[in-house]
C-alpha cells in the first residue's frame, strides 16, 4: 500500500484508456501508471504484456471487461493469465477478492450528490488501496456544457457553500441546486 501510494505521489497524473489506440499513446509516453477501462477475455493478457514489458504499472477495470462476472474465480483467471498490477471495481466484493489475491485494488466511487458524499464511508472497502472519485472536475464540464448547450445548465450535486456556489456560476452554469437549506437564502 504505501509503496502504491508513492507511485501516485510521484506519478500525478494516470492514463485511463479506452481503446488500444490510447493505450499505445500511453505506452509511449512518460506515463507510469495505466488504468484500462476496456477489454475482453480475448485480449487482456496481451494488453497487460504490453504494459508490463514497458515497465508501467498496469491496472484493469474490471466491471468493464466484457465476458469477466463479479465473482473470485474472475480475478483468479486475471492473477493466473495477466500481468496486470491491480484492478479498479464499483463492486465492494470484487475489492475484498481481488485484495486477497494481492492486487492492488481501487475502489472507484461516482459522487453525484450529498447523500453518496456521506454514504461512502458506509460502502467503502477498508482494504481498498485508492478511492477514484468521479466526476473528478465538474468545474470544467460545467464550462464545457454551457458553452455547447442551447439550454440554461443548472449545476447541482455536492454543493456545500458559497464557494461552490460561485465556482458553478463562474463555469457557466445558469443557476445551481442543493438539497443545503443554508444555501437558499443566499
Amino acid at each position: 500500500m504505501n509503496n502504491f501510494k508513492r507511485v501516485l505521489e510521484d506519478n500525478p497524473i494516470v492514463a485511463a484508456v479506452k481503446d488500444e489506440k490510447e493505450l499505445e499513446l500511453a505506452l509511449e509516453g512518460d506515463i507510469q501508471v495505466i488504468f484500462v477501462l476496456f477489454g475482453s477475455i480475448l485480449n487482456i493478457t496481451e494488453i497487460s504484456e504490453k504494459i508490463y514489458s514497458s515497465n508501467k504499472v498496469g491496472i484493469i477495470h474490471v466491471d468493464l471487461v466484457e465476458g469477466l462476472s463479479n465473482k473470485e474465480v474472475s480475478l483468479k483467471f486475471l492473477k493466473e493469465t495477466t500481468k496486470f498490477h491491480g484492478i479498479i471495481s464499483t463492486k465492494p466484493q470484487v475489492i475484498r477478492s481481488a485484495k486477497k489475491l494481492g492486487f492492488i485494488a481501487i475502489q472507484r466511487v461516482f459522487m453525484i450528490d450529498s447523500l453518496s458524499k456521506e454514504n461512502i464511508k458506509n460502502h467503502l472497502v477498508e482494504e481498498c488501496d485508492a478511492v477514484e472519485i468521479l466526476p473528478g472536475l465538474l468545474f470544467k464540464i460545467i464550462k464545457e456544457l454551457s458553452l455547447s448547450l442551447n439550454k440554461p445548465l443548472i449545476a447541482g450535486g455536492l454543493i456545500s457553500d458559497k464557494e461552490d456556489v460561485l465556482g458553478a456560476l463562474k463555469a457557466g452554469a445558469t443557476c445551481i441546486s442543493t438539497t443545503k437549506k443554508e444555501i437558499w437564502s443566499m
